[in-house]
């Protein structure tokens, strides 16, 4: 199969040619070949290497998450290693703004039952228990 430009490897992949290159700059893609003019040229591999980040970056991962789970390990270490490092971190991440989505959740429906006339009445008469009164920060 023959070398790539960037553009179809931007439609191949779904995305724009800005964020391939983007990628390039920060080490998430391989240097490509340069032809006359400068013109990227990308072996069809890169397809696959794209495919691989687009599903960390649907899971959540950063751009330095996504370089660790490419670049990162020693060349030999399977792809399941990587990606139960790199899960087991970042579920506990998403368990934690679950936590914390759950706690404004109550708040909001606890603040939709709120029959204060007075914005002062709502800190005694509203606030459950352990929010705001007690210190809690839940502006987010």
């Amino acid at each position: 199969m023959d070398v790539l430009t960037i553009g179809e490897v931007a439609r191949r992949a779904g995305m724009r040619t800005s964020a391939l290159r983007y990628y390039e700059s920060v080490g998430l893609l391989p240097e490509p070949v340069r032809v006359h003019g400068g013109h990227r040229r990308y072996e069809p591999a890169v397809l696959d290497l794209l495919a691989v980040l687009r599903m960390a970056q649907q899971a959540g991962f950063t751009i330095a998450e996504m370089h660790l789970l490419v670049a990162g390990f020693s060349e030999g270490t399977p792809a399941s290693e990587r990606w139960q490092v790199l899960a087991q971190k970042k579920l506990l991440e998403v368990e934690e703004v679950i936590a914390h989505a759950q706690q404004t959740k109550q708040l909001l429906e606890q603040l939709l039952l709120c029959g204060c006339l007075d914005l002062t009445e709502c800190v005694h008469g509203c606030a459950p228990a352990n929010s705001v009164v007690q210190g809690e920060d839940h502006s987010g």
